[in-house]
């Protein structure tokens, strides 16, 4: 019985021996396996981020691809200063989807020859000249905005000019005849009842210091000019005489409101060359878009787009605080636009088609988005 009982527990321990040497077994192969599914899942992971940096690299290439380059001009003076917020915002790289390359002239014979030839993509240029482009370069050229109403002043040095008709029997020094400034004259003069040619005498110079020259010159105890803002704010720190006697803006509305029209006093506009709008028509309203703010902060941030304007070269800023609110800068697109610049032109075609490259242009002459 003894030795039944020794017989059966050594058979219990080698079960028992057997038993653990499988446990054993299975847990080295579990083991394994755990390793196994833990280096798929690691080489899973891996794989799935590098194809996610090779997505993110392909948006970023696609991005940079997407940009769109505009070379864009505008003159010294009011033309140019609704761009300065857009112009210090792409020094830091791409707005709004595009890459911009601003570039300030001073003489419009530099903005047209590059449009022409294709340098020059958008350009801010007077109204009347983008209707002389449009007309003589077989419609290369659209409207996008006007960018600035009227910035001519009649001053006076004796405080007795009050209305146009004060201007009956007296002498205008004057610059810029054969543009802008001798048709809108005229045009004010004319709707008033005064015969530019026989009723005033208009003495016609050919700079803006010259007008202000003969103000100060002159031994007479008032003398009257036409000068455009920002000019008007630089004569009057020089001589503090020089007042503001009439907005010629306010004149021209007075006429158009007496007949029913609804033209504007123009002085600049933003222009697209045709083949380019059509390329690329989102980054043209992108412009639009960023170029609507820019005008909207300059108006609404008079110091700081002061400071702006200095920092561009266009005029002090000392002297762009001061003529800002005088220099209407604005943004009008669309039938607006039309409607304003359309009867501006017809108003100068009347007087002398050249003005306009000899005729008022047509529909397609304005851009629409």
């Amino acid at each position: 019985m003894k030795k039944a009982l020794m017989l059966i527990t050594s058979l219990t321990l080698i079960l028992l021996f057997i038993a653990g040497c499988g446990n054993q077994g299975s847990s080295q192969e579990s083991n394994a396996q755990t390793e196994n599914i833990l280096s798929e899942e690691n080489i899973a992971e891996e794989a799935e981020l590098e194809s996610l940096s090779e997505e993110h690299s392909q948006d970023l290439m696609d991005k940079e691809e997407a940009l769109t380059d505009i070379r864009v001009m505008a003159l010294k003076g009011p033309t140019a200063m609704g761009l300065v917020k857009l112009m210090d915002e792409a020094e830091g790289g791409s707005v709004n989807s595009n890459n911009y390359d601003f570039s300030i002239v001073a003489s419009v014979d530099e903005v047209m020859p590059k449009l022409v030839q294709g340098e020059v993509d958008i350009a801010a240029v007077p109204a009347n000249l983008a209707s002389v482009l449009y007309n003589n370069t077989q419609k290369q050229v659209q409207v996008l905005a006007i960018n600035t109403l009227g910035v001519l002043y009649i001053v006076d040095t004796g405080n007795t000019v009050h209305s146009v008709g004060d201007l009956t029997g007296r002498t205008i020094y004057a610059s810029g005849k054969g543009a802008t400034p001798e048709y809108a004259l005229n045009y004010i003069l004319m709707e008033n009842g005064i015969d530019p040619e026989k009723d005033v005498t208009i003495e016609w110079k050919s700079e803006h210091t010259e007008c202000v020259a003969a103000l100060t010159a002159s031994s007479q105890e008032s003398e009257i000019a036409l000068l455009p803002q920002p000019f008007v704010t630089t004569a009057q720190a020089k001589n503090d005489k020089i007042r503001i006697a009439l907005d010629l803006n306010q004149e021209w509305d007075k006429v158009q409101t007496e007949d029913g029209d609804s033209s504007a006093l123009l002085t600049g506009v933003i222009i697209v060359r045709t083949e380019f709008a059509k390329e690329y028509p989102d980054a043209v309203n992108a412009f639009l878009d960023s170029y609507k703010e820019s005008v909207s902060y300059v108006n609404g941030n008079i110091e700081d787009a002061a400071a702006l304007i200095e920092k561009f070269d266009i005029v002090p800023a000392a002297v762009a605080s001061k003529a800002l609110p005088y220099c209407n800068i604005t943004f009008i697109e669309g039938t607006e636009m039309q409607e304003q610049l359309s009867g501006y032109l017809n108003v100068l075609m009347e007087q002398n088609e050249k003005a306009v490259g000899g005729a008022v242009p047509e529909d397609d002459f304005y851009y629409r988005r």
